[in-house]
């Protein structure tokens, strides 16, 4: 059986990628070590599928099309580090959003219903921008925060995303987009 890797995400705009780019480069000239994301890369995970039989692609957009969901904005808000030994995950969060979780929540237990094996964690919904990433000592974490403030962006879609290796790293390529709003009334 063929296997491809997927995951569901909000991809965001030129304008907003342009934004977060600027943040990249900040931890990149205040790091010793990291990989960054480039701004093609740069989405909000939803859901990560893992590998996953072509076959039950149809599935998945069926079940993307029957969310009902209004377009909302979304406000990024924070950054952070996930501890890591070999370095750490750098990523920016976003601002409490009830029309975000209420989404991921709806495609999380529809995947669930259908017999797909998800992650069992509470979801944290975050972009990431590095990973192995090790800061300067003393390196000040709120010039993140204060490029971050005032990014907004409005989501209006959901994509599910192929995610594919290469000796170049990893690329990410939409296979199928939903628009929000309500069944039937697009």
């Amino acid at each position: 059986m063929v296997k491809i890797r997927l995951f569901l995400a909000i991809n965001f705009n030129d304008e907003v990628k342009s934004r977060i780019n600027e943040i990249i480069s900040l931890v990149k000239s205040n790091s010793t070590q990291g990989r960054f994301v480039g701004a093609e890369q740069l989405h909000l995970t939803l859901e990560f599928l893992g590998e996953v039989q072509r076959h039950r692609v149809d599935l998945i957009k069926k079940i993307m099309d029957g969310i009902e969901s209004s377009p909302f904005e979304l406000e990024i808000s924070k950054a952070g580090f996930f501890k890591r030994s070999e370095g750490d995950v750098c990523w920016l969060g976003v601002k409490e959003n009830g029309a975000l979780f209420s989404l991921q929540k709806k495609l999380h237990q529809s995947l669930l219903g259908c017999g797909f094996e998800l992650e069992d964690r509470a979801y944290k919904p975050h972009i990431t921008l590095g990973r192995k990433v090790k800061v300067n000592a003393g390196f000040d974490l709120s010039k993140l925060e204060g490029m971050a403030e005032g990014i907004i962006t409005r989501v209006d879609k959901i994509d599910l995303m192929k995610s594919e290796f290469s000796n170049g790293g990893v690329s990410y390529t939409v296979v199928y987009s939903k628009p929000l709003g309500w069944p039937g009334s697009l």
